[in-house]
């Protein structure tokens, strides 16, 4: 027999070994016998959704042009489902696309008839949506954690059923540690995985959602967040003078704040040193006579 194209890395292996599976035969609207393991037109009204469905939000926008296209020229791409009992089918892979042809109006659409075991719908949902579908980043956080806990995959183990490298795993699951309010965030766009990825480097949680303020209200780009954390983190960083005199302090995130504000005004590698007793001093360098010159004028001197 020739093998079905992968329709993912690790989804064509699941459905190859769940043909001893398939059911013999199963009644729709239609009339016709829906076979399992062919593709046949299924009442929309015998499909239900799927529990194990890793994205929780579609976009409406995005779902009504999906639906126009499905009433100019019918659902091309089949669904697939599972027989869950008479009469009764439950999306393995294809809610977008169910949901568009509801909202087209359609009675009936063509649908790939499969079995499966709750496991491996829960393998075949998430490989599926990550390969197909545009799941954010916390979605896919999500669904990665439920294939490890609920399917005991460990890291590596879950990267090749997905086709990722574990490193890019592990940095989704470690998503999860953040505060709801940046994986919210996250989670509408409203910030990049690479501004995420920066805050976990922070490890006051209090601090994580200050600087989350920060980003939305001022644009902050994610290499000004990576330079916050490591200052909070206690790294070394690119500006860095030495006291002599008196112990240094670390500085505050309004603080780090000023002083890029002051470097942006001068165009120069400003320094805010700040001592334990509450003094400090602010370090303006110059590279010659003539930048000292320009500094003078924009001090007014």
């Amino acid at each position: 027999m020739v093998k079905r194209s992968s329709l993912g890395k690790g989804l064509g292996a699941l459905l190859e070994d769940s043909r001893s599976e398939l059911s013999s035969s199963a009644r729709v609207s239609s009339g016709n016998a829906a076979i399992a393991g062919t593709v046949a037109n299924v009442s929309l009204s015998q499909i239900e959704a799927n529990p194990f469905q890793p994205r929780n939000e579609f976009e409406k926008q995005a779902l009504a042009e999906l639906s126009r296209s499905i009433e100019e020229y019918g659902l091309i791409q089949p669904i697939t489902v599972r027989k869950v009992g008479n009469n009764k089918f439950q999306i393995i892979s294809g809610e977008r696309r169910f949901r568009a042809s509801q909202l087209a109006g359609l009675d009936q659409i063509p649908a790939f008839i499969r079995i499966a075991n709750d496991k491996a719908m829960l393998e075949m949902a998430l490989v599926e949506n990550v390969q197909r579908e545009d799941l954010n980043a916390i979605e896919i956080a999500l669904g990665y954690k439920r294939l490890i806990e609920e399917c005991n995959f460990t890291q590596e183990q879950l990267s090749q059923k997905v086709g990722q490298d574990r490193s890019t795993v592990s940095n989704f699951l470690r998503l999860l540690k953040l505060p709801e309010s940046i994986q919210a965030a996250l989670r509408d766009k409203k910030i990049t995985m690479g501004h995420a990825r920066a805050l976990l480097s922070v490890s006051d949680s209090q601090l994580q959602s200050k600087i989350l303020g920060e980003i939305l209200n001022n644009e902050l780009s994610v290499r000004r967040i990576e330079e916050y954390a490591r200052n909070y983190s206690g790294k070394k960083t690119t500006q860095k003078t030495k006291s002599k005199k008196r112990p240094s302090t670390a500085l505050s995130f309004e603080e780090q704040k000023l002083q890029e504000d002051i470097a942006d005004h001068f165009k120069a590698k400003i320094s805010i040193e700040k001592q334990n007793t509450g003094g400090g001093n602010i370090v303006i360098p110059f590279k010659s006579d003539n930048d000292l010159k320009r500094i003078a004028r924009i001090l007014d001197l």
